[in-house]
């Protein structure tokens, strides 16, 4: 099929989203409600699903455009580390500290600061980000003068915070302080429909990136990616049309079909939980088992990546 023949749908409010399914249209019909407001907005959706993007969207609609916009991914940073990347600290707070660094709550003064993998916060650090919501302001580490802020949250994961909360894992006052507008992205599995148009943006975008030109996906490569459940949702099917773009050598997308081939054991199951295992497996083999290596391919944190293989009781030495 020619690219120019899968119609993009209308931009408008949204110039990086991509999509014109009824699941999606209603998220953004959300957004667009909560943007003019001040309100915290918690979004939910399983990894890959876009969730930066529906929080970038919320800030340059909203009247702190013009201020920062400021993300932190919770995950990705130590959890020793984590106070001083949110609040900084002074001179001489700790060995090491030899001069003051200013933190992710100062930095997005007067603008939106996106917290993402919030369910990743640990317990003790709470008390202290449930402080600077409530009474906007918080201190520095070292410091004992309270510094005011002026910041709209934007908090994003993919875990059950409602089933954290009852675990002891997360605090309830914290959960709820997020919870003021939630907006829970569809995984790709649930928006079929919007494949053929992220296959076309991803092929534009990459094939521009290397230098090629690719007019054609055939049908039976679209039937293919729709029919495919996408455990890693959008960011796996951009990993996958960015691979088929490098093996293309002509103007029709070479994508490896093999790859979206479900294994009959799989296939009997239907358990999205064993698609998702088969595909994490499948990115350790393909990267020597190497948790970083993986960790990039999925473009996922590497804690994420070791949490998912937990819950999924994946081993590398069973690789």
């Amino acid at each position: 099929m020619p690219l120019d023949s899968l119609a993009q749908a209308p931009k408008q409010n949204f110039p990086e989203i991509v999509g014109c399914s009824r699941a999606l249209k209603r998220v953004l019909a959300q957004v667009e409600l909560v943007a003019p407001t001040d309100a915290t907005v918690l979004v939910l959706g399983e990894i890959g699903t876009g969730k930066e993007l529906i929080a970038l969207a919320i800030h340059r609609l909203s009247p702190r455009r013009n201020f920062p916009f400021v993300s932190v991914n919770c995950a990705a940073i130590p959890t020793g580390l984590l106070e001083s990347e949110l609040f900084g600290y002074e001179k001489g707070a700790f060995t090491g500290a030899l001069q003051q660094k200013i933190g992710r709550f100062e930095m997005a003064n007067r603008g939106t600061l996106f917290l993402d993998e919030v369910g990743d916060i640990p317990l003790e650090l709470q008390p202290k980000l449930l402080r600077a919501l409530q009474e906007k302001c918080f201190e520095r580490l070292g410091s004992t003068r309270t510094t005011p802020i002026d910041i709209r949250l934007v908090a994003a994961t993919n875990q059950n915070l409602t089933q954290m909360v009852g675990d002891k894992l997360f605090r309830s006052d914290l959960y709820y302080r997020l919870k003021v507008f939630p907006i829970t992205l569809p995984a790709l599995r649930e928006r079929p429909e919007d494949i053929p148009l992220l296959a076309r943006h991803f092929t534009e975008k990459y094939g521009e990136r290397m230098g090629r030109r690719i007019d054609f996906i055939s049908s039976t490569t679209l039937n293919a990616m729709i029919d495919w459940p996408w455990p890693g949702n959008i960011r796996e099917l951009e990993n996958f049309i960015e691979k088929a773009v490098i093996l293309s050598r002509g103007t029709s997308l070479r994508a490896p079909l093999s790859e979206l081939r479900i294994t009959p054991a799989v296939q009997a199951g239907s358990a999205l939980e064993d698609v998702e295992r088969e595909h994490i497996a499948r990115m350790l083999r393909e990267s020597g088992g190497v948790i970083s290596v993986a960790a990039r391919r999925l473009r996922v944190p590497r804690t994420t990546l070791n949490a998912l293989m937990k819950k999924l009781g994946i081993s590398r030495t069973g690789l």
